[in-house]
Formats: structure tokens, sequence, C-alpha cells
């Protein structure tokens, strides 16, 4: 089993890939940005605010962007699928 199917078969790829989970990056992502955009003048909140493309992005275009370093598929809706189909796949197995 590669990293990326072991992930996407993980509780927490379930949430993140799930309409709540889209949520959740996006309101995450803003509040790096809102709290970077408080601390501008510092560093870390330069990074706060650089930082918060990842989740803005990730929630906006349904894209995981840790499948894809694993080397699995960029697209929440390709893992949702995949996610649908493994517990019919495990019982054929069986």
């Amino acid at each position: 089993m590669s990293s990326a199917g072991a992930f996407n078969r993980s509780g927490v790829s379930r949430f993140i890939n799930s309409p709540a989970g889209r949520v959740f990056r996006l309101v995450a992502g803003t509040g790096f940005l809102v709290v970077g955009y408080l601390f501008r003048d510092h560093p870390l909140g330069v990074i706060s605010m650089v930082y918060s493309v990842l989740p803005v992005s990730a929630g906006a275009f349904d894209i995981c962007y840790i499948s894809a370093v694993l080397g699995g598929p960029w697209s929440g809706a390709k893992i949702r699928e995949a996610q649908r189909q493994q517990p019919h796949m495990e019982r054929g197995r069986s």
C-alpha cells in the first residue's frame, strides 16, 4: 500500500476532503490571513499571510496538497470517489 493510499483511506483524509473539511480549510486559511494581516509588521505575520494561501486554495479549489505530496491525486473529488469504492473492493477480497 502506498503512502498516498494509506493517507487517503485515513479518517483525517476523509474529513479534510469532505464538504465540512473544505469549509474548515477555508475558515482556517482566512484565520491565518487575518492574523497575519494584524501582525503584518512582524515576520511571523508575513509568514502567516503567505501560508494562508495553502488552506484557502485547497478549500476553494477542492484539492489536497498532502495527497499530492505523497504521490496521490490532487483532486478532492477523485479522492472521495476512491474512498467510496474502497469498501466494495475490500468486500470483494474476502
